[in-house]
């Protein structure tokens, strides 16, 4: 057997005892103790017992962000130092999943030497709609690229002994009352779009846990699903590991034990353990449900246990150096180039260089809220920048405005100007400040400051030869994109990002990155808008699968409303070529091949898309989906043969009436491409025959759903939002201002909270605003340390409802 050199293989002991299986263990625990042991010891370590050691979680999507803090508080900041990485949107656009891979690696390596058990992450939910507020942190509008990259990423964590936590399953794509509101999505469309991904990783993959989102998914939460945790994670794709909450995240804790939930983390001090006994002595649970929750959680520990102990020397796996330049390697294979005159890569005829923008010298690389890492070191671009060119050309530095707000002024105006019109070419850095990108809100649009929009457009007119570089988590709108001589969209490239950007512009490296999501010339444009963080209770998926270029793409009413940048596109510095494309049946499968050339005068990377196309179907369906894709090397000259297998989920639709995927017989038309969604100058048809049957269902007029034909998708009544009142365990602490008892409970309900909660950095306050607001009123007794109870919420409840009645 051949191990890959990043893995180790466990070492048997010499009349060592083995080890008892999980159920041995839980058969020697008390009932009590086995409902304390499915919290938390804190909010950071589950609990441990006789043959069974606690294990350490820590955040982790794009670097670790262990706590060091009290473990008895929910820390958002001082965390040890570790290497921050791109964040998953850029990785996104990496398209690589060997890359994201080496940096799972890293991640679990770091994450070992830190004696971390299991990593929070990765996070690879459907961006719906680019204002997403944690879209920063996941991959892809499309579930096949985000599936395919997480699984790497879990591939990379796990080889090291460090357990992944796929999160959150499942459809929360909106930040907005995400703890209480009701996703309603017609059961095809949650298939095709918001699982797929989930299924590509759990069954690529095997994570060790998946972590439950807040919301609920037509009409029940997610946390308490029996249907998602157990019919669909554990008995579908073959789930055997432990499913744990999102932090405060339990709803009705017996309800979640039956439907499939293990772990509540993090601890609520035994306020929910009282309940899960009645609930037992009710028989509403078992204590089989108890058991077999306890057994998942043991296998965790033992399994975490088990790879500590085959490590020698634990720091010894993290080299921080190494790191460093994987992440800086990274940052460059994301950087996207979106549009360049020829002035890309610089030339050394430019003796005279403007650098502009304050995150060039105070640089913003990683967004906001629970990822937010505390970086071994920060390469800045102005740094980076005048150590690669500073000996042969005059570099000048204007800030343009400030960085922690974006604001400007008419002397930071004045000063750009000025600087931009003495150089021969100009590179300016513009983006989102840090409060803007959070987790916990969303953005209301998708603009840039509007002083970054006005400095652009004055730098421009002073200087065409300018170089705008955007530094954002999630699309932004570029109303002047045609002015700039080159458009790089940077992402936030992690703590080497600067010296990977001076790498992309000056050419010692090829800008690799391809879109993984659509840029729209609006937010009215994306179709998903029409409901999208607006009402508390209740989002409704009218948009169907027409998200992100499976709408750009697709006509309605025979034109189509195209993306500014659509899905898959990047430019590059050499040009390759695709060929000879040969589709053919291989088995039971589709073989697809077709040859890359590098035609170009050096060195370059493309990323080969394969998309299918169903010429007449049964059911509505996009004009194109991506189903393979393929990161190529070429050196200059060099050509390869690409090729790709199609299995039958590359043709299938999810059948609504037989509730599984069907191939519907006839001809699909395969399309290739390098350069994006919408140039596919490769095509092939083939038929396929096949005795599934797709029942034809009656699909939407439009890109967006009428309530008539949202009921019929949903196949019942689309449900009236919760009302505000009457106050229940699931209303938030905003929900109090209603009344003025409720204002009065509200201040002491939040200082209850606000005191278990250590804030950190300042990037962090719009989080935890937010979070205050919106935060159950079960979540608050859960997070009070003790202070409050359900019985003591329960009399508050009764009060707060009377007083209303008068």
């Amino acid at each position: 057997m051949t191990v890959p050199a990043h893995q180790s293989l466990p070492v048997p002991v010499r009349g060592q005892e083995p080890e008892p299986t999980p159920a041995a263990v839980v058969a020697r625990l008390s009932t009590d103790r086995k409902i304390r042991m499915l919290s938390g010891r804190d909010f950071w370590n589950t609990e441990s017992g006789p043959g069974f050691a606690s294990v350490l979680f820590s955040d982790g999507p794009h670097g670790l962000r262990k706590q060091v803090a009290s473990g008895d508080h929910l820390g958002l900041g001082g965390s040890v130092p570790a290497t921050c990485f791109p964040t998953a949107s850029a990785l996104g656009a990496t398209w690589d999943p060997h890359l994201v891979e080496e940096i799972g690696v890293a991640i679990g390596r770091e994450a070992a030497a830190q004696g971390v058990g299991v990593v929070l992450g990765p996070g690879l939910n459907i961006k719906r709609h680019p204002g997403g507020g944690r879209n920063f942190e996941y991959f892809s509008e499309d579930p096949l690229l985000s599936g395919h990259l997480a699984a790497a990423m879990v591939r990379g964590l796990q080889s090291q002994g460090v357990g992944a936590c796929l999160k959150h399953f499942a459809a929360n794509n909106q930040e907005f009352h995400r703890m209480r509101v009701d996703t309603l999505v017609d059961e095809r469309t949650l298939r095709e779009i918001y699982l797929t991904g989930f299924e590509i990783a759990v069954r690529g993959a095997k994570p060790w846990s998946v972590m439950s989102s807040y919301n609920q998914l037509n009409g029940e939460y997610t946390g308490a699903s029996k249907h998602l945790l157990t019919d669909v994670l554990r008995t579908e794709w073959g789930f055997d590991g432990v499913v744990m909450t999102d932090w405060l995240g339990v709803t009705d804790r017996p309800a979640a034990l039956k439907a499939g939930l293990d772990l509540e983390m993090p601890s609520s001090n035994g306020a929910w353990d009282a309940r899960t006994k009645a609930a037992l002595d009710a028989r509403r649970i078992s204590e089989d449900d108890l058991d077999r929750a306890c057994e998942r959680v043991v296998a965790l520990a033992q399994k975490v246990t088990a790879a500590a102990g085959r490590r020698a020397d634990a720091a010894e796996l993290s080299d921080l150096d190494a790191h460093h330049q994987l992440a800086r390697r990274a940052a460059a294979q994301a950087a996207t180039l979106l549009t360049n005159d020829g002035i890309l890569p610089l030339a050394p005829t430019h003796e005279k260089i403007a650098l502009i923008g304050a995150f060039a010298e105070t640089p913003r690389f990683q967004g906001a809220g629970s990822s937010l890492v505390n970086a071994t070191r920060v390469d800045s671009l102005k740094d980076t920048f005048a150590a690669r060119l500073g000996g042969r050309h005059e570099i000048t530095f204007a800030p343009g405005y400030d960085a922690r707000t974006g604001s400007t002024d008419h002397t930071l105006l004045a000063q750009a100007r000025k600087v931009a019109s003495e150089a021969d070419v100009v590179v300016l850095v513009v983006g989102l400040p840090a409060s803007y990108e959070t987790e916990g809100v969303d953005r209301t649009d998708l603009r840039l400051p509007s002083s970054h929009d006005a400095l652009v457009e004055q730098v421009c007119a002073a200087n065409p030869r300018t170089v705008v570089v955007l530094v954002n988590g999630a699309p932004v709108t570029t109303p002047w994109a045609d002015r700039p001589a080159a458009l790089l969209e940077a992402y936030l490239g992690g703590q080497a990002a600067g010296a990977a950007i001076t790498d992309v512009l000056v050419g010692d490296v090829e800008p690799g990155g391809r879109l993984a999501e659509s840029i729209p010339y609006s937010i009215h444009d994306v179709p998903a808008d029409a409901d999208f963080a607006r009402v508390p209770a209740q989002v409704q998926y009218r948009e169907t699968h027409h998200v992100g270029y499976r709408f750009h793409d697709t006509a309605f009413d025979g034109a189509v409303l195209p993306a500014r940048f659509p899905f898959g596109h990047g430019l590059g510095y050499t040009t390759v070529e695709l060929s000879d494309l040969v589709v053919a049946f291989d088995g039971d499968k589709i073989k697809v091949g077709v040859t890359a050339t590098n035609s170009g005068p050096r060195t370059g990377a493309s990323v080969v898309q394969v998309y299918v196309h169903d010429v007449v179907s049964s059911v509505a369906r996009p004009e194109q989906e991506l189903k393979a894709f393929e990161r190529v090397y070429l050196i200059q000259g060099e050509s390869r043969r690409i090729e790709f297998m199609l299995d039958s989920r590359a043709f299938a639709v999810w059948d609504v009436a037989s509730h599984a995927w069907a191939v519907e017989a006839g001809d699909y038309e395969i399309r290739v491409g390098r350069c994006s969604s919408v140039d596919l100058p490769l095509r092939q048809v083939i038929e396929i025959g096949s005795h599934d049957v797709v029942t034809p269902v009656e699909g939407t007029a439009g890109a967006v759903a009428t309530s008539a034909e949202f009921v019929g998708l949903l196949g019942r009544p689309v449900p009236l939002p919760t009302p505000v009142t009457p106050f229940t365990e699931d209303s938030t602490v905003g929900d109090l201002d209603d009344t003025w008892l409720g204002r009065q409970a509200r201040k002491v309900l939040e200082n209850a909270a606000v005191s278990r909660v250590e804030g950190g950095q300042e990037e962090n306050s719009a989080m935890l605003a937010a979070a205050l607001e919106q935060l159950p009123l079960r979540a608050v007794v859960a997070l009070s340390g003790g202070k409050l109870t359900f019985k003591m919420l329960d009399v508050s409840l009764k009060a707060l409802n009377a007083a209303r009645r008068k």
